[in-house]
């Protein structure tokens, strides 16, 4: 199956802040990471797999087309930047690791990266919540493959927040 994610380059620079003039190559492979990570997750594979086929195949419509707009886009989008933000500074190179400065800018510290991290995270996980409760209430009857997974396959968490371990 080719390959599909389910945001654009568009998305990603409309709804965060991430600068326009940022090269795709610099976030798209946290795109598919934040997609296998997180929206895997919660989507559980066969669903996932459902889309991505509906996507390749130019057959998105329907309800599948509204989840995806209304539901996965704004979770994706967010789990995007998590991924994206440690890495936003830093070029591997030929010659090396680097980390970008500017002269007319201030490289934030590493406690400001993290807070920002944590805003996106907060973001990601309001929408991850509204995309469970609307599954809640409607897999059953839209999205038999939510329910389809077998064997090797994520099935779907139904549990957005992450409250740490308890020992």
């Amino acid at each position: 199956m080719a390959e599909a994610l389910l945001i654009s380059r568009k998305d990603i620079v409309k709804f965060t802040a991430l600068n326009g003039s940022v090269d795709t190559d610099q976030f798209i492979q946290f795109i598919k990471i934040a997609q296998d990570k997180h929206i895997q997750n919660y989507l559980g594979t066969d669903l996932l797999n459902a889309i991505k086929t509906k996507i390749t195949g130019d057959t998105l419509t329907g309800d599948y087309l509204n989840l995806v707009n209304d539901y996965v886009k704004p979770m994706l989008v967010h789990w995007a930047m998590v991924e994206y933000l440690p890495f936003a500074s830093i070029t591997i190179s030929n010659k090396g690791v680097f980390k970008h400065t500017s002269e007319t800018g201030e490289s934030l510290s590493k406690e400001d990266i993290d807070y920002l991290i944590e805003k996106e995270r907060d973001t990601a996980q309001y929408y991850t919540d509204r995309f469970i409760s609307y599954m809640s209430f409607n897999a059953a009857s839209k999205f038999s493959e939510y329910y389809t997974n077998s064997n090797e396959d994520v099935y779907p968490d139904k549990d957005a927040n992450f409250e740490g371990w308890v020992l």
